[in-house]
Formats: structure tokens, C-alpha cells, sequence
């Protein structure tokens, strides 16, 4: 059963959005997706809440104490949404876990130092050639200063770039009802889901 986890430790910076959107792409594929949230906040959670009947399934996995206990019978695959503040023990247990770790980050120099810092934590955990990690820039605003400095800063890094999400308002859309990229006409969002092409490639290998 692999388990795709969405890892940074700053807050606001679209893990949430990422998860629900790799367990919606998971289960417009016909697969038995659980989405988990060790999030205090649970973003993830009050998100499955908003989604109606009819659209492709997706389970809530139990978290009580803020620790994963079980996933729902028949799970083929796993997306877990983490919190804030991911660091030591906590980030250990949930990297014992992880067969996939995304990281968003947004073209942000306050987020760029935190999250290089916490990459090196991540390689630190990393269990083997098996586990892989992956980066996603989100929120890019092309021609932008900001973006330009991310770029910059992914090019000198060992973890290799996923893929590159803009920012738009199709996902704050979409998530006000529970909704995916793949939950609605294509036509609406093509130039959103030819973005997420090589992170689907890469979470599929």
C-alpha cells in the first residue's frame, strides 16, 4: 500500500491543497484512496466533509493524539497531510511511513531557508534508495522576481524538482467544495492539469 506523505514545516504553504489533490487524482483513477491528516487544524478532514456523494471516493483516515491508528480495509493507496512544525520524533514516525515525501514551497525567501534546512532533515531520515523525495513549487507567478529566486535556489538542490503548480484561484475554488481538478471538465482547468502531468508521472513510478 504506498503512502504518499506532503511535508513542510511552515504553515500556509499549500500542503493541504497538494494532499487533496493527489488523493482526488488517485481516486479518479479508480483507486481505493485514504486520505489521513495529522494536521491539528484538520484542513484535510473539514475538506472530505465538503465533498458530495457521487464523486470519485475518498476515506478519512482515524487520527487520535494526533497518531495515525488504522487505515480504512481495503486501502490501495495513502495520502497523509501533515502539520506544521514537522521536526525530530514526529517527523521520524512519519517518514518510517512514507513510501513518497512531496514538499511544497512557494517562491517565498522566508520559506526557501526554513525549507532548506528541512530537507536536509528529510535526507537525514530518508530509509534507502526506495524512499523518494520530491519538490513542488506551488504558487508560481511567472516573471516574477520571487519566482525567479526559486528556481534559482531548486537548481542548486540534491532533491529533484517534481513539477511547478501556479497560482490561481481554481484551486481555492474547488477546494470551497470538495472538489478535485479531475471532478470537474477538463476544459475549465487544462492548463492546471497539464502542470500536475509530471508530478502524476512521478508519484505513478
Amino acid at each position: 500500500m504506498p503512502v504518499i506523505v506532503v511535508a513542510n514545516p511552515k504553515g500556509g504553504v499549500g500542503k493541504s491543497t497538494l494532499s487533496t489533490q493527489i488523493a482526488g487524482w488517485l481516486a479518479s483513477n479508480g483507486h481505493a484512496v485514504m486520505l489521513g491528516d495529522v494536521d491539528r487544524q484538520q484542513s484535510s478532514r473539514t475538506w472530505l466533509g465538503l465533498r458530495q456523494a457521487g464523486l470519485p471516493a475518498i476515506k478519512p483516515w482515524d487520527v487520535a493524539h494526533d497518531e495515525v491508528v488504522r487505515p480504512p480495509k481495503g486501502t490501495t493507496h495513502v495520502v497523509l497531510d501533515t502539520p506544521a512544525g514537522l521536526h525530530g520524533k514526529r517527523l521520524e514516525a512519519v517518514m518510517k511511513l512514507a513510501d513518497k515525501v512531496l514538499v511544497p514551497l512557494q517562491p517565498s525567501i522566508f520559506d526557501i531557508h526554513a525549507t532548506h534546512a528541512f530537507l536536509r532533515e528529510l535526507v537525514t531520515h530518508k530509509r534507502g534508495s526506495k524512499q523518494r523525495i520530491g519538490i513542488v513549487g506551488v504558487r508560481m507567478k511567472e516573471g516574477t522576481i520571487s519566482a525567479d529566486q526559486l528556481r534559482h535556489f531548486l537548481g542548486g538542490l540534491d532533491v529533484p524538482v517534481i513539477g511547478y503548480l501556479r497560482d490561481t484561484q481554481n484551486y481555492v475554488h474547488l477546494a470551497a467544495r470538495g472538489l478535485t481538478l479531475w471532478d470537474v471538465a477538463p476544459g475549465r482547468v487544462q492548463r492546471d492539469l497539464e502542470q500536475w502531468q509530471p508530478i502524476a508521472e512521478w508519484l505513478s513510478t
